[in-house]
């Protein structure tokens, strides 16, 4: 019995730390470095795509709902978010990323691409007069031809709000989608540090205050297959990390 009480008590112990670890811990940082870098379109830009509005007309509209997946302008892309993984402390996350809302006005998710928190808090808002069904993914490769993983399935038969804690395990991100018309989809992208940034009309992005040491750095995109690479931050340095999608 001694022996027994012995074992679980040096597990315990030796298990708080790994735990206390996983959590991403703000520290004021001092000198940190900055990464920049764009983000380009090689491929064959395609044209959105196009699905037909069959269901609840007076709400939704009449006609075709065409959706632009992969939005490319003068050779970038769009709708992209670059950011560090792993990253175990630093600086605060942005005031203005914590808690989330997606709108469903029209028969459409508004907006059609944010950025969350880890763990916060996701508000479903129906403003339409009509039943939709918001069901979130957990993208666990990142883009949506991946596999996935089912978050959240509420249905929501008229207007009101629903909320519903968001925590992703591997995924960088979550598409939704409405089961009750198949015309509705958005992404938001998960953070789990503040080391991200959304890229911007001209392809380029800025990381600030990041702690001199080595990362890995990603891009993402919900509809593309995920890009990685290397980078070395020194203290006061800028970094430069360009990605490059097909």
């Amino acid at each position: 019995m001694k022996k027994a009480f012995i074992t679980l008590s040096i597990a315990g112990i030796c298990a708080l730390p790994l735990a206390a670890q996983s959590a991403y811990k703000e520290i004021s940082v001092s000198n940190g470095g900055t990464i920049t870098g764009s983000v380009k379109f090689a491929g064959k830009d395609q044209p959105p795509k196009t699905y037909t509005i069959s269901k609840d007309n007076d709400v939704c509209g009449t006609g075709v709902r065409k959706i632009d997946f992969v939005r490319v302008e003068n050779g970038h892309l769009l709708d992209t978010v670059v950011y560090l993984e792993k990253v175990k402390e630093g600086k605060p996350f942005p005031a203005d990323v914590g808690d989330a809302t997606i709108d469903q006005k029209g028969c459409e998710f508004k907006p059609f691409l944010q950025v969350m928190k880890n763990k916060a808090t996701l508000a479903a808002v129906n403003d339409d007069p009509i039943l939709h069904n918001i069901h979130t993914y957990e993208l666990i490769r990142g883009d949506a031809k991946g596999p996935k993983k089912t978050l959240t399935n509420v249905s929501q038969p008229k207007p009101g709000v629903v909320k519903s804690t968001i925590k992703v395990r591997k995924g960088p991100a979550m598409k939704v989608e409405c089961d009750a018309h198949d015309f509705m989809h958005g992404f938001v992208f998960i953070a789990k540090n503040p080391y991200f940034a959304r890229v911007a009309d001209d392809g380029s992005f800025t990381i600030k205050d990041v702690p001199p040491g080595k990362y890995t750095i990603k891009a993402w995109h919900g509809m593309l297959k995920n890009q990685k690479a290397k980078v070395t931050v020194d203290a006061g340095g800028t970094a430069t990390v360009d990605f490059t999608f097909k």
